[in-house]
Parts: structure tokens; C-alpha cells; sequence
């Protein structure tokens, strides 16, 4: 990461602490965990119908729109996710219902839909006596129910991501399956490598959660993320 990105993100946090956010909204997150080297689906975070439709012809239908905002952790929960629409007319009334729920966004959040049979999860948590500790595992539904994870304490070699990632249940889905090219081991090497950095420098990070990271032709995508802040010190 840059010094330039470093700075970005720093600001990012400090900014959205001292507006008392409990989180980073998704579109936040992303800038994040992205420029920790996670891949990312391509999006737009827009403000009106218009620009939703420009958009989203941008991307290439079909899309998927969010409500965006700090407060929407638990957008699918909240009925503030649409997806798989397959062109504007779909988007726009997609747009209207999100934008009509009386529920305060930051806007409206325009988003390529990634489709693909494997979903990992990479996340951190920041232990009160280890500090920064990455996760890799099974994602998606399966996530709770399976609870297949690994961890390892940040910072992270290259050596140490790719142990986490042979350590899983499910590891065998990393490799060609059902005609499905092998998952690109190195991409999650970096991510993991990457996330753990990103909680070492930068303490305002308390937990990160990406997930769905849904595999598309060998290649890991994050679909979603979230970043959730320290509280404020008194």
C-alpha cells in the first residue's frame, strides 16, 4: 500500500470516528480492504435515479443495488439489497424501493453481480492480548453453520497465509472442481497478507468481515465487507 493509500484510509477512519460511526459503510470498506490488496467487485456509489442508470450500464447489467450508509451493517436483513437485475427498467424500480424505505443513505450503491459456486470469508479480529488476528474459511450461508476457519496472528509471512489456507475442511474447493478452474491461491496469499497489515497499522480498525468472497472462474471476489471501528477512547 502507498503512503498516499495509507493516508486515505487513515483520514477515512479518523473521519468516520469522529463523527461517532460505528462502522464503515460497505462502499467505505471496500476503499479499505481494497487497497489492502483484496479484490473487489466494481461499483459505483451514486445519488440519483440518472446516475444509478448510467451507472449500471457502465458496469454491465446484471447488477446489484445496496442502500448505503455507516448504520446498514445488516443490509440483506433490511430488505436493502437487490440483485441479479437484468436491465434499467429492473434497476430503476430497484432504485426507487431502496431510496423509498425512509431510511437516511449516503447513497445508493451500484454494484456488478458476481456469481460463482465458492464463497470464502476473510476477516480480523483484534484480541485484547494477541492483537490483530486474521481468518480464513468456508464463507457465504456456511460461515456460522460450519464454522471451518483458521487463524493466524498479524503480522502474516506469505508462508503463514498459505498454511492458513491448506488448514480449512473445505480446502479441496480451492482446487479444480466440478469443472471449475483451481481458486488463484496466490490472490488469497496477498488478501490475507494485506488485511493483517491493515489492522497492525491502523488501531481505529476493530474487525473486518468480507464476505461473500465468491470465486468467478478461479479468481476470489469480494461481494461484501465491513469494517467496524474502536470505540473512542475517553
Amino acid at each position: 500500500m502507498t503512503g498516499k493509500k495509507e493516508k486515505e484510509i487513515k483520514d477515512m477512519l479518523l473521519k468516520a470516528i469522529a463523527g461517532s460511526q460505528l462502522a464503515l459503510s460497505e462502499f467505505e470498506s471496500k476503499k479499505a480492504v481494497a487497497a489492502a490488496g483484496v479484490p473487489v467487485t466494481r461499483e459505483a456509489l451514486v445519488q440519483s435515479r440518472d446516475e444509478a442508470m448510467s451507472k449500471a450500464e457502465k458496469i454491465g447489467f446484471p447488477v446489484v443495488l445496496k442502500g448505503s450508509s455507516p448504520e446498514l451493517t445488516h443490509k440483506t436483513e433490511m430488505g436493502m439489497v437487490r440483485v441479479n437485475l437484468k436491465n434499467k427498467d429492473e434497476a430503476a424500480a430497484a432504485y426507487d424501493e431502496l431510496t423509498g424505505k425512509g431510511i437516511a443513505l449516503e447513497g445508493v450503491l451500484i454494484q456488478e453481480m458476481v456469481k460463482g459456486n465458492r464463497e470464502f470469508v476473510i476477516g480480523l479480529i483484534r484480541d485484547p492480548h494477541f492483537g490483530p488476528c486474521v481468518m480464513f474459511g468456508l464463507g457465504g450461508i456456511f460461515t456460522e453453520a460450519m464454522k471451518d476457519v483458521s487463524f493466524r496472528v498479524a503480522p502474516l509471512t506469505e508462508e503463514d497465509a498459505r498454511e492458513m489456507i491448506g488448514e480449512i475442511r473445505a480446502a479441496k474447493l480451492l482446487d479444480a472442481f466440478r469443472g471449475e478452474k483451481a481458486v488463484d491461491r496466490e490472490i488469497l496469499v496477498r488478501a490475507l497478507v494485506g488485511i493483517g497489515n491493515l489492522g497492525m497499522k491502523h488501531e481505529e480498525i476493530a474487525e473486518i468481515d468480507i464476505n461473500p468472497l465468491i470465486v468467478k472462474d478461479g479468481k476470489p471476489v469480494a461481494v461484501d465487507a465491513l469494517v467496524i471501528l474502536q470505540a473512542p477512547r475517553a
